[in-house]
């Protein structure tokens, strides 16, 4: 590999020949490697922020017009590139400098080299010109936050979509009576409908959670500089910079907030992201139920019937497995660890600065893609694809001891669970067991015992 020598104000580092990175970035990418790369949702992030930032320095007469051209031009054809192809440039890791700033460095470097690139007569400096009225420590935390409640979009469409599917099946089976289960036991019977209508509320209120939450993430800590005073910027160039990035996302961002809390603290990030672990945890309970309720096809639960969408062994020929609700569930848990990691370094704000800003970030991001994609799959390779096994509810319903609980008011609790032990202990059914009791006739039996009915469906 041909190599070029550039020197920063430790001296001299070698850099592969074809790389738009410098001095700065080279040596972390030797002394970190450790972990996966910055994530590029985070890097395009920067990238906004520092094309934003050229155009309030020149509004300001504070960056000649030429410079702020080539790094706007530059800006944006690293925006054009797909991730792929943009990685190349950013391949430092997550688990490095606490504060991001080797990764900012990374941002100016690139920008820099790329419009050298564009016109070699007019001298970008990374740090001078790029950089200017910025540091590491309000810059990487601000596109944290900008990455953050990006990232949520998809996310949010996706919860969405799952609730409508959710929806759709909910009334299609809103009639479908099957038993009730409560501590893993037989209980009263419901209908099909009413439990999803349990799913489709979990996501809806962890739907609410979210959107409530996320606008805290608009706060952005730009203009504290090195340790939230401002030194060495200005508030104009601060608004300024904060219009452009709102801009670019159609967002409302803003600067007014307290800039020591911005640079120490990550409360919002953390805060949201609590939500997400809320939805983890509903989304594991949901996927856990269906998969039980599908479990069989002959030897379990046996009630929904759920896709083929790939062979589920090696050796058990036309064996089909839950994998969409086991690929949600792991990515649940994947989630609530995410959730620990960041309350953790959230809580390492010492003096003026939080040192575990990547660590943050990577994790947060992972735990919106995993939700995003794995909710995904989850509604248009299972629950889009599952039906009902009728034959079996009505079955497992008209089996069930628990259907005794609607004798309860007519001949009182006690005669009640006499009749549903004797069903037990003789191994004959429910109505059986009652007549033998003498405690009720076969047509007060008819009557009082009424599947439908005990499911309270037309008063919900």
């Amino acid at each position: 590999m041909d190599f070029r020598i550039e020197s920063d104000t430790l001296g001299e580092v070698s850099i592969p020949a074809t790389a738009l990175w410098g001095a700065q970035t080279e040596r972390s990418r030797q002394n970190f490697k450790a972990g996966n790369e910055m994530p590029l949702t985070l890097i395009r992030a920067l990238l906004v922020i520092k094309s934003a930032a050229a155009t309030a320095n020149h509004r300001l007469g504070k960056l000649d017009g030429s410079k702020e051209t080539l790094i706007v031009k530059a800006v944006d054809m690293l925006l054009a590139l797909k991730d792929s192809k943009l990685r190349k440039d950013f391949p430092l890791k997550v688990y490095q400098t606490g504060s991001g700033t080797q990764t900012n460095m990374n941002v100016n470097e690139v920008i820099a080299h790329m419009a050298k690139t564009l016109n070699s007569k007019i001298e970008i400096l990374p740090n001078d010109d790029v950089n200017m009225g910025q540091s590491s420590n309000d810059v990487f935390p601000t596109a944290m936050n900008i990455a953050a409640i990006q990232s949520l979009q998809n996310l949010i469409v996706e919860i969405k979509s799952l609730i409508s599917e959710l929806k759709k099946k909910q009334d299609l089976y809103w009639e479908t009576v099957k038993i009730g289960r409560t501590h893993l036991q037989d209980a009263t019977p419901l209908t099909f409908g009413q439990e999803i209508s349990g799913w489709v509320s979990m996501l809806e209120h962890d739907l609410t959670f979210i959107i409530n939450i996320k606008g805290s993430l608009t706060e952005l800590p730009l203009g504290g500089t090195a340790v939230g005073t401002g030194l060495n910027t200005t508030k104009e160039f601060t608004k300024i910079v904060n219009d452009n990035i709102n801009d670019y996302y159609h967002y409302e961002f803003n600067v007014e907030n307290n800039k020591f809390y911005g640079l120490a603290a990550h409360s919002a990030i953390n805060a949201v992201h609590g939500t997400l672990k809320t939805l983890a945890s509903d989304l594991l309970k949901i996927a856990n139920d269906v998969r039980f309720l599908a479990s069989g096809p002959r030897a379990g639960y046996g009630e929904l019937n759920i896709p083929a969408n790939e062979p589920g062994s090696s050796i058990m020929p036309g064996k089909v497995n839950p994998t969409q609700a086991e690929a949600i569930t792991m990515a649940a848990i994947r989630v609530m660890g995410n959730d620990t990691v960041i309350t953790v370094a959230a809580s390492q704000g010492n003096f003026e600065m939080n040192v575990y800003k990547p660590l943050i970030i990577d994790a947060f991001l992972e735990s919106v893609e995993l939700l995003t994609q794995t909710i995904k799959g989850f509604n248009e390779k299972m629950i889009s694809k599952m039906t009902v096994n009728e034959k079996k509810m009505t079955d497992l319903v008209n089996n069930s001891l628990m259907m005794v609980t609607a004798l309860s008011p007519h001949i009182g609790y006690h005669e009640s669970a006499e009749i549903a032990q004797l069903a037990q202990r003789k191994g004959i059914s429910l109505k059986e067991a009652a007549l033998e009791s003498g405690e009720i006739s076969e047509a007060d039996f008819d009557k009082w015992v009424d599947p439908k009915k005990m499911t309270m469906i037309e008063q919900n």
